[in-house]
């Protein structure tokens, strides 16, 4: 059980059935181009951090300014305390902030700045801006309030920010632009749980996603999409190529089983009216997260292969399907849990842990 709820806690909330099954139908060739040419993984130097550590989220601005997040110095299920890296183009080290907690997510822009999100051990969710050096707190509407969290950040031009997360009267999207912040209309839906994930197209779209909630926000109004079938499901990423043609990637545990079973992968392909199955290189495991190219099409998905824990799986779309990649062999096992495109480059950062359970000797894994 301690393993089940530890990936839990790396991918987001949630479980459900999703060994993926159902064979690649007409709608995922409208994702056009492949993501690529297979690329050469390796391990980069991570920080020395208080075990059990293990980051959440990593962005990028460019080659040589990265962001990466999550906790360090966890025991089993009590909270330890937030951690914060920057890559200066040569090296990765820490920032802080030092508070008891978790930092969840991370967004940068192209300016250099960037937001990270995350909450203290009172509950109390937490908004960090960058500001070239160290992180700042930053006040929102409705901080330290009962029933408001932030869950994930996105950036877009000019300094537009959205998060994910939920405040007391069911909003579930916060705008910031210019110090300014406002919770934008609930959708048209019952929700209980906030919503996990955020994601912008290059549309424009704001997408957020979870366990009871998949919609798009067009700036003016919500448009509320069924949620994929499934039982006790987690949602770790969306990668909307436009309305009609939408991955998310997931896992699931299915109804009962032993204590410690392994989740199933999910990787559904959507094109705004259902979802469809997609088959995936690996059934057993979890994928923890899409990203597009520059221009938003399919091109990496990250994942932890229960058969083969020590290197990361990899998913690249090659025009047709989603074929493997793989990471370096490592001496311990790998969980990604977060991947990244880099601005200006054709390359990616990918950022996990060393352990699938809260382990005394887990420690930060990065990759690109």
């Amino acid at each position: 059980m301690r393993r089940r709820r530890f990936i839990g806690g790396l991918a987001g909330a949630g479980a459900g059935l999703g060994l993926a099954s159902a064979g690649v139908g007409p709608a995922v060739a409208a994702s056009g181009r492949d993501g690529g040419a297979p690329r050469e993984w390796e391990a980069v130097t991570a920080p020395e951090a208080t075990p059990a550590a293990h980051l959440l989220d990593v962005a990028a601005a460019g080659p040589g300014l990265a962001w990466a997040v999550g906790e360090e110095g966890r025991n089993g299920g009590v909270r330890g305390t937030a951690l914060a890296l920057v890559w200066d183009g040569t090296t990765w080290q820490r920032t802080g902030p030092g508070f008891s907690g978790y930092l969840r997510s991370v967004a940068a822009t192209s300016d250099g700045s960037a937001w990270a999100v995350g909450s203290d051990t009172s509950g109390t969710a937490r908004l960090l801006a960058w500001d070239g050096l160290a992180w700042q707190e930053a006040d929102y509407p409705g901080r330290g309030t009962t029933g408001t969290t932030l869950a994930r950040v996105t950036t877009g031009p000019q300094g537009h920010v959205w998060i994910s997360g939920r405040n007391s009267v069911g909003s579930v999207l916060l705008h910031g632009h210019q110090g300014r912040w406002t919770w934008l209309p609930a959708p048209p839906a019952t929700t209980t749980t906030p919503p996990t994930g955020v994601h912008r197209a290059p549309s424009g779209d704001i997408w957020v996603y979870g366990s009871e909630l998949v919609a798009r926000w067009d700036g003016e109004a919500w448009t509320v999409l069924p949620m994929p079938l499934g039982i006790r499901a987690a949602f770790t990423g969306l990668l909307a190529v436009a309305r009609d043609d939408i991955w998310m990637t997931g896992y699931g545990y299915g109804v009962g089983g032993p204590p410690g079973k392994p989740p199933g992968v999910r990787l559904l392909h959507g094109d705004g009216s259902d979802w469809e199955s997609v088959t995936a290189p690996f059934g057993v495991g979890m994928l923890s997260g899409v990203v597009g190219d520059a221009q938003g099409r399919p091109a990496r998905i990250a994942g932890w292969d229960f058969w083969d824990q020590t290197r990361a799986h990899y998913l690249r779309w090659d025009g047709t399907a989603w074929v493997s990649e793989r990471g370096p062999v490592a001496t311990t096992p790998v969980v990604m849990n977060a991947l990244a495109t880099v601005p200006g480059s054709d390359g990616y950062w990918a950022v996990g842990t060393t352990s699938s359970s809260p382990s005394s000797s887990a420690q930060l894994r990065i990759e690109r």
